[in-house]
């Protein structure tokens, strides 16, 4: 006769199994794992709990600690529609770093206009959220509803929170620079988008401004593709029609760019200027090296989660200092 093997479950771990293992109360597990203070529980005690909850594999529920603290340690940042490159990664790991020594865990959210799923703060209940941009009513409504108790920016407040990356000073000393360098009719190039990434509009307009306070005509924006030929076809256009200098988006694009230079021939920069922007690994590995925008986002990441555990556990923000400002790195394309 066969026999039939018994069905084998998972189940999770509880604080209960630790106690049974250690042989103290539910109470005392709790104390230990929640570092709770205020507790006389013996050292030797207390590292029979831990090595137990280690050796069977206890993990907290974060529901119940939720539920039972009325916190979830969760930070929501909703973004835009911002392409994630080398810089914007960067600052977020570094605020994610800061966040998790404080016991936060950093979530990222890019909301889409024409979203159908459900908001993310509808699941995760987090402590803080918070946007680069104010939010509209009705997804005020939505968290309000969900039980977010802060939201930044403030829903009755008009202000922004210095929560991103710096929109204008980056292109504004691209465009000086090649200024500076005598190009007079400048471009400034993005990759083809499905839509257009409200940065990319942001920067171009920062870039437009800046020319034009300096007397120069507003740079177009032209979108290539680096899988075809476009940037090929672009900067041949662009020689015909006067121009000599072209603000890049980022670091990736000055790169298709500087490489249809090579391609044609052209030299740079006595032929074409070009500047990318966030000084990328690629810049120094591109062949010419590609001149750029240094931007500290390290240390501006460090700054956003001082904010947000400002806003979350009422820590005084750091003495004020300076905030980190983007530097022109000269390379060999301009």
């Amino acid at each position: 006769m066969a026999v039939v093997p018994e069905p084998t479950t998972s189940r999770r771990v509880t604080a209960l199994d630790v106690a049974r293992e250690v042989g103290v109360s539910r109470a005392t597990v709790g104390f230990v794992l929640n570092n709770t203070p205020g507790q006389t529980i013996p050292e030797s005690t207390r590292e029979r709990v831990l090595r137990a909850a280690e050796r069977l594999g206890y993990r907290p529920n974060s529901a119940a600690r939720a539920l039972a603290s009325g916190r979830s340690r969760i930070i929501l940042l909703v973004l835009p529609d911002w392409p994630v490159e080398f810089r914007m990664r960067d600052y977020l790991d570094e605020a994610s770093l800061v966040l998790d020594k404080a016991g936060y865990s950093l979530v990222t959210y890019t909301r889409h206009p024409d979203q159908a799923a459900r908001p993310l703060w509808e699941s995760l209940n987090p402590d803080l959220v918070l946007g680069t941009l104010p939010f509209s009513s009705p997804d005020v409504a939505s968290m309000l509803a969900c039980g977010v108790r802060e939201i930044y920016p403030d829903p009755d407040r008009p202000d922004l929170p210095d929560v991103s990356l710096a929109f204008s000073a980056g292109p504004e000393l691209q465009v000086d620079h090649l200024h500076e360098r005598g190009h007079r009719k400048l471009v400034y190039a993005a990759f083809t988008e499905t839509r257009a990434s409200s940065l990319v509009i942001a920067r171009h307009q920062a870039a437009s401004d800046r020319a034009r306070l300096l007397g120069l005509a507003t740079p177009d924006l032209e979108s290539v593709d680096y899988r075809d030929d476009s940037p090929d076809v672009a900067v041949r256009r662009w020689l015909d029609a006067g121009i000599t200098g072209v603000v890049a988006f980022n670091d990736d694009v000055a790169a298709a760019i500087a490489s249809a230079a090579v391609r044609a021939g052209l030299r740079m920069p006595a032929d074409i200027a070009v500047i990318g922007h966030d000084d990328s690994p690629i810049a120094t590995m591109f062949v010419p090296a590609l001149s750029t925008i240094r931007i500290d986002t390290a240390a501006l990441g460090r700054g956003f989660a001082d904010f947000v555990l400002h806003r979350v556990d009422r820590r005084p923000l750091p003495a004020p200092r300076t905030s980190p400002k983007p530097t022109l790195v000269r390379r060999e394309t301009s």
